[in-house]
């Protein structure tokens, strides 16, 4: 019998996938929960297809949504919760329901389960980030999968990461995964949001995340989730930063993950990106929150995005915010397009008394110098796309 004809796509699919033997898999509230609460069946099918492909000798991590749907069904509330104090009480009843019902399906299979709660604060404090890449390595050691949920029983706006899709990209970064899983209510990416547009067309390849493609998403969340399918590709779009293919999908359809690391034509697939950034550069990025704002003239922004150079203070022209040493600041050229963002090795203030002269006035200007440099190219991130530097 002739051999079937493998597909471009198909074979490009199988490439990608081949060789992973890490991924982090996000699973919405939508998949895993109806109006009435937990869909303890199809938690009970996930669990069966991650434990195959734990079988294939693939490492998985959970990120689990499903927290307030849960505690929202348990309560049995009729009206629907907002407020982040609501939310936050909503997680706290939800939260024990939704890692029991994750620790019995996987239980029938043979595996464990570790629960991981994590607010922005966690991932952004360097050491408390460290803490929690050892702690899942460890966990993965002893071949344990980690489910891993946001906190939202103690999140506020400062410290929340805003959904699991922002959380997952950074626990892909942080346990150096080989592919990121989006599991969602809907097939994948379409043209155009395809609850309101008939005529939407579906997407199977992206082979790189521009505007244009961040135009065809919808912000509007599902009924249970925070995040549209424009959280999912922003997700996407940073994972690809450090070389990481995403694939969403349906999550409801049947043997998703199979289909998937099969190389089958399921769901959306985002291709990386050729040159990636380090995982250092990307926590600088993505992790951490920005304080402030450095202005910088013609010939610092050409240095800094063409060259490779540092920012050193005879290329700044205005400084915003108050913020300390080691801080997140954001890049700014001089027709208010954000460039890029780094570490500065200067406060605020003293930024300001030496912004426009020259490395060896800095001494005289602030009695000591430690550093040429206000931002030094190590701990920086420059990025063609501006908005991938607004994520805050």
């Amino acid at each position: 019998m002739e051999a079937l004809k493998v597909t471009e796509r198909e074979d490009q699919r199988i490439h990608v996938m081949k060789d992973v033997r890490r991924v982090v898999i996000k699973i919405g509230s939508a998949v895993v929960a109806t109006n009435s609460g937990l869909d303890l069946e199809m938690i009970q099918r996930l669990a069966g297809e991650v434990s195959a492909l734990r079988k294939r000798g693939i490492e998985c991590i959970l990120v689990s949504s499903g927290a307030i749907a849960a505690g929202t069904g348990k309560i049995g509330s009729n009206q629907e919760i907002r407020s982040i104090p609501e939310k936050q009480a909503a997680a706290a009843v939800g939260q024990p329901g939704l890692l029991q019902a994750w620790e019995n399906a996987f239980g029938g299979n043979g595996d464990m389960v570790a629960q991981i709660l994590l607010t922005r604060d966690d991932l952004s404090n360097r050491r408390r980030y460290l803490n929690a890449r050892n702690t899942l390595f460890t966990l993965l050691r002893w071949k344990v999968i980690p489910i891993i949920n946001e906190n939202d029983t103690v999140m506020v706006e400062e410290i929340k990461f805003g959904d699991n899709d922002n959380l997952s990209s950074m626990i892909v970064s942080l346990i150096e995964s080989n592919a990121y899983i989006n599991l969602t209510q809907i097939d994948g990416l379409y043209d155009k949001d395809p609850r309101k547009y008939a005529d939407a067309q579906f997407v199977q390849v992206v082979p790189k995340i521009t505007r244009k493609v961040m135009d065809m998403a919808s912000k509007e969340p599902g009924a249970f989730g925070r995040g549209g399918m424009h959280s999912k590709l922003s997700a996407a779009r940073k994972v690809a930063m450090v070389g990481v293919p995403t694939v969403i999908a349906n999550g409801r359809q049947k043997d998703v993950l199979e289909g998937i690391f099969d190389g089958r034509a399921t769901g959306t697939l985002f291709l990386p990106d050729d040159r990636s950034i380090g995982r250092r550069k990307y926590w600088i990025a993505f992790t951490t929150k920005s304080e402030g704002e450095l202005i910088v003239d013609d010939g610092a922004c050409w240095a800094l995005t063409q060259r490779g150079k540092s920012l050193l203070p005879s290329g700044i022209r205005d400084v915003k915010g108050n913020f300390r040493i080691g801080a997140k600041v954001l890049l700014v050229g001089p027709d208010d397009t954000t460039i890029g963002v780094g570490l500065v090795n200067y406060p605020a203030d003293e930024i300001r008394k030496i912004k426009g002269c020259k490395t060896d006035q800095i001494q005289e200007r602030l009695g000591y110098k430690f550093y040429d440099e206000v931002v030094h190219r190590d701990n920086l991130v420059i990025s063609e796309d501006s908005s991938l530097c607004r994520m805050d």
